[in-house]
């Protein structure tokens, strides 16, 4: 097997790329890089079978790193460890289907485990899909029925069946319905918390959308998916992250 290091201080990606030789004989390291893009750029050049990445990284971060090699490479994308100092990104890591989330400083003995839980995901397929499942968002305990939004002066108050999805844009959300769009000023990542389950999906890192507003899903023949919405005309772009949702439509 081949693995990717992305890490921004070169003393520790040469202290991991030791560790993992102890924890990991037979795996061969295909490249230590100091960023996420060039750990992309790796990732499409090597096509290992593991990358192991840093979260803190100047330019871009490990886990958009991490979406931008699911975006670009799909099935053939390696499993995924993050290696940092900090814990608060652990939820966000296993959402993206991290394989492992592991704490520096690494010791070959949490490795080891590394290596153990690699190992067993690659007999079983559908380990991601249940990470996913088992760490989703936690929703409010009472969820939203209506968004408080402002367009100029005016502030409305919109019904959720009237919501045909939600966009992020910057620290802010695009709330789009069949005839136009308002800003609430609330980040996508603490609205999806509060939105009831069942009624509505995160579709890409941007963008949730209304279960009831889609008409139908479209695969291209690059493999990629997209919806069609009942009262929109635009289509909305599926990650490769969630097209598995759709394949049944």
């Amino acid at each position: 097997m081949k693995a990717l290091i992305a890490d921004d201080e070169p003393l520790l990606a040469i202290a991991l790329k030791s560790a993992l030789a102890e924890a990991w004989p037979e795996l061969e390291i295909g490249a230590v890089v100091p960023n996420g893009l060039q750990a992309v750029e790796a990732a499409e050049r090597l096509k290992p079978e593991v990358a192991f990445l840093d979260i803190q990284m100047p330019g871009m971060t490990g886990l958009e790193a991490a979406e931008e090699i699911v975006e670009r490479m799909g099935d053939a994308q390696p499993a995924i460890v993050f290696v940092t100092a900090y814990d608060e990104h652990a939820l966000k890591a296993f959402e993206l289907a991290a394989a492992d989330y592991v704490l520096k400083p690494v010791t070959v003995e949490r490795l080891a485990r590394t290596v153990e839980r690699l190992k067993r995901r690659r007999s079983d397929p559908d380990i991601a899909a249940q990470l996913r499942q088992l760490l989703a968002v936690p929703r409010a305990a009472q969820p939203l029925t209506q968004i408080r939004a402002g367009t100029g002066n005016t502030v409305r108050m919109i019904p959720l069946e009237e919501v045909c999805y939600f966009q992020s844009s910057d620290k802010y959300t695009t709330v789009v319905t069949p005839d136009g769009e308002v800003l609430l000023r609330m980040p996508l990542k603490d609205l999806v918390g509060q939105l009831p389950g069942g009624r509505f999906q995160q579709i890409h890192r941007g963008t949730v959308v209304n279960l009831a507003d889609i008409a139908a899903a479209v695969r291209d023949e690059t493999g990629r998916v997209s919806l069609q919405l009942r009262r929109r005309k635009e289509r909305l772009p599926v990650s490769r992250i969630y097209s598995d949702l759709f394949k049944a439509m």
